[in-house]
């Protein structure tokens, strides 16, 4: 009888496998007070990866079987905890410090299928029109059922300038959309700044980095400075944000609060409770402020809209937002690989849950289109009391209607240094408009009320 050292071989790790597994997850157990293994599920471990190493078409790395096995222990979990390998685990380390290759998305996992969070500002993705929401279902002639997600980021990232096609299915729309995208390095500037009229200023933020909260904080004088004195209100855009670090989401909610809790997080071990709060001094002095949101703002920016709302230092504005309050924490395994695991929950200072419910904004306002209504010669002015003849003359006198400036609102520019500039915001962002119109009713009240 011909002995199959293969055979053995396998045979063998499979077991040390299962002895390993067992005593380290004795020792978790004796740690937790937990003394209940799983027996029958670790033999049934070992048994499958026996039988891959014998049985399956071709023969198997054993690295590769065990690094799958991770993997899919935490895939299994929920859409956000992952095995980062080497690529993942610096891909994952770019990201947050603003600066790396690829399409400009931030995706998580639906059925099987990429979905598109959000695509981050100036990036091929936005340029190319993909939207928050968006499930992608091929990545060139790859299927991506039944692909990680890192997996799947590393398709989509490459040499800048290389084209990659994509086919995904759009909520609302009948066909299947293609687009095809050329690669760039990303480097996002997640602040920027405008002023919309005299007095009122806009903050955009497109995700949320190391420096986010130093960025936003520079722009906020600039505005000041550029408005010749403190702000009236500001307009907070967090838009297809799709979040990032939990230090710039309380960093950004604590320009605007003076005291109090901003968030809070709640898990199943020690490390995993954390509170932070707000230190004094409100960069506004307490001027109103209007937060725009929308479903593709998720994770970081929920935080700042469920802070603000809670302490009701800001009205929130736009659609639902997407819901996710989880907290992920990266635990290197070495100096090149990692686990990214869920381990707490975010909850607002109120003690609602973010997660799979998002932050319901306080008033509902649509993306719509307006067609611009041009004036012309056949068009019949309506008339008012001045137009009539024999009218009685005011006793204050008659007024001249001021002649129409051409100086243009201050905004800033790629450089992000201040320069005037006209927008048409009803036509080009009807929520921003609408955004404008509260901020500055805000303002009246507030107006009213000090002088009551």
């Amino acid at each position: 009888m011909q002995i199959n050292k293969s055979l053995i071989s396998g045979l063998m790790l499979g077991i040390i496998i299962g002895l390993a597994t067992t005593l380290s997850l004795n020792a978790f157990a004796l740690k937790s007070g937990n003394q209940t293994l799983p027996l029958a599920q670790l033999k049934k471990f070992s048994e499958v990866y026996a039988r891959i190493k014998r049985d399956y078409v071709e023969e198997v790395d054993d690295k590769k079987l065990i690094t799958d096995a991770i993997s899919g222990m935490l895939t299994g979990l929920d859409p956000h905890s992952a095995y980062l390998n080497k690529a993942a685990f610096a891909d994952l380390r770019e990201g947050t410090s603003g600066e790396y290759g690829g399409l400009g998305i931030e995706v998580g996992m639906e059925n099987g299928f990429i979905k598109v969070i959000a695509p981050i500002d100036d990036t091929p993705a936005q340029k190319a029109g993909l939207k928050s929401g968006d499930l992608i279902i091929r990545l060139d002639d790859k299927s991506v059922k039944g692909m990680s997600m890192s997996d799947a980021v590393k398709t989509m990232r490459g040499k800048a300038g290389e084209p990659i096609n994509l086919l995904v299915i759009r909520e609302g729309e009948s066909k299947r959309l293609k687009f095809t995208i050329k690669r760039a390095v990303i480097v996002t500037n997640s602040v920027k700044k405008r002023m919309l009229e005299a007095g009122y200023g806009y903050l955009r933020i497109s995700s949320f980095q190391s420096k986010t909260t130093s960025s936003a904080k520079e722009a906020l004088e600039k505005l000041n400075a550029v408005n010749k004195g403190k702000l009236k209100g500001l307009v907070l855009d967090l838009r297809d944000n799709p979040g990032g670090v939990l230090n710039g989401a309380v960093g950004i909610s604590d320009l605007f609060l003076s005291k109090g809790k901003i968030v809070y997080t709640e898990g199943r071990v020690a490390d995993a409770l954390m509170q932070y709060d707000a230190t004094p001094d409100d960069l506004l002095d307490g001027a109103p402020l209007v937060v725009l949101v929308n479903q593709g703002s998720a994770s970081a920016s929920e935080i700042v809209a469920g802070a603000l709302q809670d302490h009701k230092r800001a009205l929130i504005i736009g659609r639902k937002t997407f819901g996710k309050g989880s907290v992920q924490t990266i635990l290197p395994l070495d100096e090149t690989t990692a686990v990214k695991l869920t381990t707490a929950r975010y909850f607002t200072p109120l003690g609602r849950s973010i997660q799979a419910k998002g932050i319901e904004p306080d008033i509902v306002i649509d993306q719509l289109e307006l067609e611009k209504h041009d004036n012309n010669e056949d068009d019949i002015k309506p008339l008012s009391e001045a137009d009539l003849s024999g009218h009685i003359s005011n006793p204050n006198g008659e007024k001249k209607k001021p002649e129409e400036t051409t100086e243009k609102p201050e905004t800033a520019d790629s450089d992000d240094e201040i320069k005037k500039e006209k927008k048409n915001l009803a036509k080009e962002d009807y929520p921003l408009f609408e955004a404008l119109n509260i901020l500055k009713g805000m303002n009246l009240v507030q107006a009213m009320k000090a002088g009551s």
